[in-house]
């Protein structure tokens, strides 16, 4: 099919190339021939009047057009994916769609065990995959490479729908052992303490606490820093040191390691932690059904909270 002189089937080897910008990766992507994919370059460059993807060096960089046409092609795609694949009904007891969920090892370990384990006594067929939250998730879900975030509000798109989830406070931990556990932890004694702090691999902006915590001009004195929400409390054990961390994370770490946990010595924001999903699938029955899920799970999580 054609349109304003375009064979439309090369959007989709051109969107391959500008994500993956590589021949042969966008070859092995839509399962082509390296020689069909170079074909269909050659025909895009001749339509678009520019070369598209130009080599430097060991690697091929796109052009100015190519930038430009990048989102805008993804884009479209995107649209036409969403509407081909929408079916009127969805029945997560005979479906075995896949879910990519991005969200960071703090929800993976105070939520989605409860996600995964109402989507069980529901009796769905459905899969998960879980994604990590590397450089920028929007853009993740800009593509359409994630069906839903699970992430602070503060760091949402305003491109795309969100809703509150829930709302999160914060929890200094210290060895059980240390003197800090002992002596208590006021301002002054969090201001002279070592700490540990979790930055997001691949991110331009630290974690939502970390953030608060620089924006008021407190200067901690970092001596480890961690990719990982989860391993963090672990890495105060054996030390003077201090975590600042995230209060339903506070509560797991207590029950398996020998930690103690205390009010920050400063008013820490509330976080509110939220879910966004791309604005082409709202209407989704899969995502409205997985939506649902969701709610229902960070409910089970503070009823199963309270209940302890």
């Amino acid at each position: 099919m054609r349109f304003n002189k375009l064979d439309l089937n090369l959007l989709v080897a051109l969107d391959a190339m500008l994500q993956t910008r590589s021949i042969t990766q966008a070859a092995k992507q839509l399962h082509m021939s390296q020689s069909a994919m170079s074909n269909a370059l050659a025909r895009l460059r001749a339509h678009f009047e520019d070369e598209l993807l130009v080599r430097v060096g060991r690697h091929l960089e796109l052009t100015q057009r190519a930038t430009t046409l990048r989102e805008a092609v993804r884009d479209l795609l995107l649209r036409v994916e969403t509407t081909i694949s929408a079916q009127p009904q969805f029945d997560p007891t005979q479906s075995e769609r896949l879910f990519r969920i991005a969200a960071s090892d703090y929800s993976a370990i105070v939520l989605i065990p409860h996600l995964l384990a109402l989507a069980q006594r529901a009796g769905a067929r459905v899969r998960f995959q879980l994604l990590p939250q590397v450089g920028d998730s929007a853009l993740a879900l800009e593509r359409g490479e994630t069906d839903l975030l699970i992430i602070p509000k503060a760091y949402c798109s305003s491109e795309h729908p969100l809703e509150v989830l829930f709302e999160e406070t914060f929890a200094c931990l210290v060895w059980a052992g240390s003197h800090l556990a002992r002596e208590g932890l006021d301002l002054a004694a969090y201001a002279r303490a070592g700490h540990v702090v979790m930055q997001p691999a691949g991110a331009d902006r630290p974690a939502f606490g970390n953030a608060f915590l620089q924006s008021c001009g407190l200067e901690r004195r970092v001596e480890v820093s961690t990719y990982s929400f989860l391993v963090e409390p672990a890495l105060v054990v054996g030390t003077e040191r201090v975590a600042t961390v995230h209060s339903r994370l506070a509560r797991w770490a207590s029950g398996v390691l020998p930690v103690k946990q205390f009010a920050p010595p400063l008013d820490i924001p509330v976080m509110e932690q939220a879910i966004q999903w791309h604005k082409y699938r709202t209407s989704d029955p899969g995502l409205i059904w997985l939506l649902d899920l969701v709610r229902a799970a960070a409910r089970e999580m503070d009823a199963c909270a309270t209940e302890n």
